[in-house]
């Protein structure tokens, strides 16, 4: 075991004992909401490293929470089973619009565009089709009568946070997975030159759905994780373009490029958030996506690849002090 899983191991042991050793519940709810959107926002970076922009992850978010709890809800499918199936609804929809996309070679701004347009269309539906998803007044899943464990509802901030932990580390064994698989030199080479990648003997549309496909399947996941711990939802929270620009400053700025910099934005957006709303309550409403939209063109400009990416870089690029010669020491010695 190398020094670098040992690191990994003992901050992994100090994250799972944290909870047992520090119990306040505000501070918990905190690491939990942190730790979902970290999952959240490394399902976009999947598909942001490699260039494909997506705005429509608000979307597929909205997909993974609603179609949970309706299923909860109206036909009483317990969330173990209704969580895989909005997952496959996400999925199903990001085939639905991404294939057409990648067959025709509908990239750039024209691809933003056309997820704007799915992040859009879901909002639209959820709001409209209020009689069962209680439309911009927001929607509860039922309270369990029975096993909590069942219809995945705790009462406990710790069983949250162990869960959010769990799926926080499949999320970056999943980006490393990635990283490391013949699908990232695939998505560089397209990135860089579709044609010459595809001359190659690269399955374009392929590797672009796979990637894409992951991407939706993680994010409809956070969003059922979020249902399913805030015990409500509305559209603005977890569908829409305001969640998918939320997804894209988060990721900018903690840096998209490292599988931890989704965590590092997770952490600066979630802390932003409770810090207007604390100091300024409901007068500071819609604040926080003002200053993300600043902070975005900042980071852009000034930090392109994000905090965390930026330190890497300055760690990496540090000179190396090289050893002095027998002639710069004897010239040293006859200046002293």
């Amino acid at each position: 075991m190398n020094s670098r899983s040992i690191v990994w191991a003992v901050v992994l042991a100090a994250l799972i004992a944290l909870p047992f050793v520090y119990r306040d519940p505000y501070h918990l709810h905190i690491l939990v909401l942190i730790l979902i959107w970290s999952f959240a926002y490394t399902s976009w970076s999947i598909m942001g490293r490699f260039g494909l922009v997506s705005l429509g992850h608000g979307g597929f978010m909205g997909v993974g929470a609603y179609v949970t709890a309706l299923l909860w809800n109206h036909l009483g499918v317990t969330p173990w089973i209704g969580i895989p199936l909005s997952m496959a609804c996400a999925g199903l929809l990001a085939v639905i619009v991404a294939y057409p996309c990648f067959r025709f070679r509908i990239t750039g701004h024209y691809f933003v565009l056309v997820t704007l347009a799915l992040s859009g269309i879901v909002l639209q539906v959820i709001t409209a089709t209020r009689d069962y998803t209680g439309g911009s007044l927001g929607y509860t899943p039922n309270r369990t009568k029975g096993s909590q464990l069942l219809a995945l509802q705790f009462d406990d901030k710790i069983t949250w946070y162990l869960i959010a932990l769990f799926v926080w580390v499949v999320g970056l064994l999943i980006w490393r997975w990635v990283d490391r698989s013949m699908s990232r030199y695939a998505m560089e080479a397209i990135s860089d030159d579709e044609d010459a990648a595809a001359a190659a003997g690269v399955n374009v549309t392929y590797e672009k759905l796979k990637i894409t496909l992951i991407s939706a399947l993680m994010t409809a996941l956070a969003g059922a994780l979020y249902c399913q711990y805030q015990m409500f939802i509305s559209p603005d929270t977890v569908s829409g373009i305001a969640v998918s620009l939320q997804m894209v400053f988060a990721v900018i700025v903690g840096g998209v490029y490292v599988s931890l910099g989704p965590t590092v934005g997770a952490v600066i957006t979630i802390l932003l958030a409770e810090i207007l709303r604390i100091s300024f309550g409901t007068k500071a409403v819609g604040w926080d996506n003002l200053v993300y939209g600043v902070l975005l063109v900042l980071f852009i400009i000034f930090l392109p690849k994000g905090i965390l990416g930026s330190l890497i870089d300055r760690f990496k690029t540090q000179p190396e002090k090289k050893p002095a010669t027998h002639e710069q020491e004897i010239t040293a010695a006859a200046k002293r």
